[in-house]
């Protein structure tokens, strides 16, 4: 009866988490098209959920001295680079579809492993790679040509590729018995990537007073400051500490399984708040691509039979997400990674 709650206490939360990542590009789109630059945006995500972690980074503050590197490489990768890519690219392309390409990213890590580490990689995860790339040949409907931004597309699978940083990252960070706090790489995370924000957004030229009007959500004025407040509060704490609980609570398959629904619930939230209508290929690739993601980061690499070039092993079926991290890992896709408990986890951040 007590493993049963705690599994559905860990299904609750990880919906919740996707649910919140899921919701931070329809939230960010109309404060970009109401004028703030996308790295405006980014900046004040991220610089505003530092200091709301601000409590956390103090109470795991040894962390700064026994594991700089990981929190550099997570800060620049994890926070800063995917939601910096994810929001850039949403200021181009559809919230849905910018989404799905960032969930290219647990298929991206299995390039990592087979060809970086050297290792041996399943069947049925090549399959899942496969079947992601012919979805997102869909979504973004290779055919027409000239069907979307380029930029927005390559800005898309730059987060994809900084959530595959977060994933390795995650690897190392919950090794051994020097492994980080979660929590406190999280918190570490957003700081760094405050920092390094703050030097490439420049955000003492935007303007501010913008955030005391109002941004057009499908018609509808709302207030700006509301939906800042969301993207800081629901959109990245929130949903990265639910993410962090969820998977102590779940295994991580059956935490990636409810990830993927972020991809959906945000493609869904686009669609209703924003108006952003998807044909009838772009859906259809769009569950293909959920599909091949889900095998390949559900399918573990084959155990090596000699020693592991490049560092240690990664675990692909770790996914927020991760976003991620939006995001982490996130974005997730995120962004959006989760790892077993006791090891780094965060989300997508994306997102």
């Amino acid at each position: 009866m007590q493993a049963s709650q705690r599994r559905n206490a860990g299904l609750g939360l990880a919906l919740g988490s996707a649910f919140a990542f899921g919701g931070s590009g329809v939230a960010a789109k109309p404060l970009i098209e109401a004028g703030l630059d996308p790295l405006h945006v980014v900046w004040l995500r991220v610089a505003g959920s530092a200091l709301v972690m601000l409590p956390v980074a103090w109470r795991h503050r040894d962390l700064v001295l026994r594991r700089p590197a990981l929190l550099v490489g997570f800060g620049l990768l994890a926070v800063a680079g995917v939601q910096a890519c994810y929001f850039a690219a949403i200021s181009r392309i559809p919230v849905g579809v910018a989404l799905l390409i960032e969930y290219l990213a647990p298929a991206l890590v299995l390039g990592w492993v087979r060809f970086v580490q050297r290792r041996p990689v399943t069947r049925a995860a090549a399959v899942g790679v496969v079947l992601a790339a012919a979805g997102l040949a869909c979504v973004v409907e290779v055919w027409s040509g000239v069907g979307f931004d380029v930029i927005g597309l390559l800005l898309a699978l730059a987060a994809a590729c900084c959530q595959v940083g977060y994933f390795v990252l995650s690897d190392h960070g919950g090794d051994g018995e020097d492994a980080a706090d979660p929590l406190g790489v999280i918190a570490y995370g957003l700081l760094i990537g405050a920092a390094v924000l703050t030097l490439v957004a420049r955000p003492w030229g935007m303007d501010f007073s913008l955030l005391g009007g109002s941004a057009d959500m499908g018609g509808t004025q709302v207030p700006a400051a509301l939906l800042l407040g969301w993207i800081v509060l629901i959109a990245t704490v929130l949903a990265y500490v639910t993410g962090v609980v969820s998977v102590r609570k779940l295994s991580p398959q059956v935490a990636g399984v409810v990830a993927c629904l972020e991809a959906v619930i945000a493609t869904v939230l686009a669609w209703v708040l924003l108006g952003e209508h998807l044909s009838a290929p772009q859906i259809i690739g769009g569950a293909v691509v959920l599909v091949g993601a889900f095998i390949a980061q559900s399918q573990a690499p084959k155990a090596p039979s000699g020693p592991v070039a490049g560092g240690g092993p990664v675990d692909v079926g770790l996914v927020r997400d991760a976003g991620a991290a939006d995001g982490a890992v996130a974005e997730g896709a995120v962004n959006e990674g989760v790892v077993p408990e006791g090891e780094l986890s965060a989300g997508p951040a994306a997102n």
